[in-house]
């Protein structure tokens, strides 16, 4: 069964549970590198390899995660040795514009980031 976070508090707001799932540290890097790669579906080095600081491990979880939700595909072909094809969903590519304008965002807000930290400037709270 799959994973559901439970919330007291506002327990109807899908975004809770999606950000969940897709906000980790891989996630969205390994959507960003099927997504790169076109229609073309990609393997499994060929991911580790767009990822180079991704554990083996660390992106078996994230693919598994990813497969679950329906965001990407995986596709086996009976062969010796067994070859593995990763490729995005329609759901996936839904959600792709949106990643798109988040590393947008990223790359014109970055420098500004950057030097904020540098100052030490704390967050401001309420």
């Amino acid at each position: 069964m799959p994973k559901v976070i439970k919330e007291t508090v506002f327990m109807d707001c899908p975004i809770r549970n999606v950000l969940a799932r897709i906000s980790g540290k891989w996630s969205l890097l390994v959507l960003y590198a099927l997504d790169r790669n076109g229609l073309s579906p990609m393997r499994f080095n060929q991911l580790r390899r767009a990822i180079p600081d991704i554990s083996q491990k660390v992106l078996t979880t994230t693919l598994r995660t990813l497969e679950t939700d329906g965001l990407i595909c995986r596709k086996v072909f009976a062969e010796v040795p067994p070859r593995v094809e990763y490729s995005l969903t329609e759901r996936a590519l839904t959600l792709i514009p949106l990643v798109d304008s988040l590393i947008n965002w990223a790359a014109d807000n970055m420098a500004d980031i950057v030097r904020d930290r540098a100052q030490g400037i704390e967050p401001v709270t309420t």
